[in-house]
């Protein structure tokens, strides 16, 4: 891989992992910024990055540095692309991407003027399975598609002071893991839902606690999206036709899935590694960044967006800094 400069913001867990994927697949972790110097340099160290900062744009102002990968809370999200496109950079941004439709359309539209890449960092857009797939239903393997049906509960522990809980950062299941369900149910409708039905139970801070939202587009398809963050449930994607369905399980990182044809056959479809997910990502970026490829994924991420704008606009849920 040829050498891109990578800067990180916000060096937590998810970070980490995002380092390691860097390094195997030979990129170059050269600076880090966290809102501590300390935290930035502990992290540095760990993860052989060249340069520490206790300041986003003291990292941003390096004429050096490429491209910037943040994974903060998404409450964060807006002001550190922004300030980083800005600046010049390239960016590859956590899920969700921003909070909101505007924020977006408004960053998508400054990366255009300024001649770079945004994109989102959502596995299901990169992983080789859903490729697969996307190509075989193309093909007609399971007729015209009809049905979507998504799952995913996590259970987070009860702390009111978490993020996830948090509603001055954006917390809430549709944010956080619900912008996964979406974008499986997205990547393989044939358009745009324009018809959005939910419905929602609230938490005690006033976050999404668990919801259910129906889709439906112009073409008939349909799909139906649960959530919950304070229940387990299989993280479960299936994709029906007028002659089968397809199961994903453990959907968001997924390298494998199962097509049960109307005639009782069944076949099992094998592509890629779950391991090597954030791999895929940073592969997917660097072909966009050097011209290999066209940025597909950004208009799913908007029309995810859309999505979730709508439904939190249902709900009556808004955020304080929106």
């Amino acid at each position: 891989m040829n050498q891109l400069q990578w800067g990180i913001i916000g060096p937590g867990a998810i970070a980490a992992e995002f380092a390691e994927a860097l390094l195997s697949v030979g990129g170059s972790l050269y600076s880090v910024s966290s809102r501590t110097t300390v935290k930035a340099e502990d992290f540095a160290k760990r993860h052989g990055a060249l340069n520490a900062y206790g300041d986003h744009h003291a990292m941003l102002a390096d004429p050096d540095l490429d491209v910037v990968y943040i994974a903060t809370p998404h409450s964060h999200h807006y002001q550190y692309i922004k300030d980083s496109l800005i600046a010049g950079k390239h960016v590859f941004c956590e899920k969700a991407i921003t909070v909101n439709s505007t924020q977006l359309r408004e960053l998508m539209h400054l990366a255009e003027q300024n001649r770079l890449i945004l994109a989102e960092a959502m596995t299901i857009y990169h992983m080789p399975l859903y490729h697969k797939l996307r190509q075989l239903i193309d093909e007609g393997v399971i007729g015209r598609l009809k049905m979507i049906q998504v799952s995913f509960g996590s259970h987070k522990e009860y702390d009111v002071n978490n993020r996830f809980f948090n509603k001055e950062l954006a917390g809430g299941a549709l944010l956080d893991i619900g912008t996964y369900a979406l974008s499986f149910a997205r990547y393989f409708l044939s358009e745009q839902p324009q018809e959005i039905l939910t419905t929602v139970k609230t938490f005690e801070t006033g976050v999404d606690e668990q919801s259910g939202i129906l889709l439906q587009n112009h073409a008939d398809e349909m799909a139906v999206i649960s959530l919950t963050m304070r229940s387990k449930m299989p993280k479960c994607g299936i994709v029906a036709g007028e002659l089968g369905f397809i199961t994903v399980d453990n959907f968001p990182r997924a390298s494998s899935a199962a097509i049960q044809y109307l005639d009782g056959r069944q076949e099992q479809i094998q592509a890629g590694d779950s391991a090597k997910a954030l791999q895929y990502e940073i592969t997917a970026m660097h072909s966009l960044i050097t011209g290999k490829s066209s940025n597909e994924t950004l208009p799913l991420s908007l029309d995810v967006m859309d999505i979730m704008t709508s439904v939190r606009a249902q709900w009556g849920n808004q955020y304080s800094f929106e």
